[in-house]
């Protein structure tokens, strides 16, 4: 679904112990429930044909966790998945295509470029997550700061693939809004922006940038931004 922003929308779901969750800047200590996520897609299925799932126990733990919720959450609602979390294996990444995820995320994985070019040549629609805060990258499941510059990874990372997921850690989840400092660093690789989006202006804000697509989370729980709203708008 494009927005009257002229850009595409995509719901998020954290899965954590099954359940739909949200975290405050990726903290484990700050989580908030939501409940059923097949119920959740759903919904989201009305409005969406793609939304960004991420399994947040996988992505603690370094292994996925909840590949059964989304291989149901494709069964019963038809839509396009983006998954996300723990995803650090060939074998994981092949389980995932099997059970139909249309793009795999991978993010800490990807600093290992022999392993990356394993799998950009094994399979299609990779996407590399780049968490993005003040200006350097984090990984594992952002716990750790890689100390390597936004532009100096991608510089890297669009050799082996043209789509990437662009976070900025210090937003996710807190409903700030999008930060006034994000420059274009990409030519015509697609780039999806995640992290405090809030409004609808911060979708326009986005697309004034050049971002091709908008991950929305904790703003459709908590009923800040609305997706029937945004279809109707279109």
């Amino acid at each position: 679904m494009k927005s009257i922003n002229n850009i595409r929308i995509i719901p998020a779901i954290d899965l954590m112990n099954k359940k739909a969750v949200r975290l405050y800047k990726g903290s484990k200590n700050e989580i908030k429930e939501y409940g059923d996520p097949i119920e959740i897609a759903k919904e989201f299925s009305k409005y969406v044909d793609l939304i960004h799932i991420v399994d947040l126990d996988g992505a603690f733990e370094g292994s996925v966790k909840n590949l059964d919720v989304v291989k149901q959450i494709i069964q019963k609602t038809g839509l396009k998945v983006e998954l996300g979390g723990g995803l650090r294996t060939f074998e994981s990444i092949k389980d995932a295509y099997e059970i139909g995820v249309t793009y795999v995320i991978i993010g800490t994985a990807a600093f290992n470029l022999e392993f990356l070019e394993k799998v950009t040549s094994a399979f299609n629609n990779i996407t590399i997550s780049m968490d993005v805060e003040n200006g350097t990258l984090k990984t594992k499941g952002w716990l750790e700061n890689s100390q390597i510059t936004l532009e100096d990874a991608f510089s890297i990372f669009k050799k082996y693939t043209n789509r990437f997921i662009y976070t900025d850690t210090n937003k996710d989840g807190t409903l700030e809004g999008v930060s006034l400092n994000i420059k274009r660093f990409w030519q015509d690789e697609e780039i999806i922006y995640a992290g405090g989006v809030s409004k609808k202006e911060d979708l326009k804000k986005l697309e004034n940038i050049g971002f091709d697509g908008a991950i929305i989370g904790k703003a459709l729980y908590e009923g800040k931004i609305n997706l029937q709203e945004l279809r109707g708008e279109q």
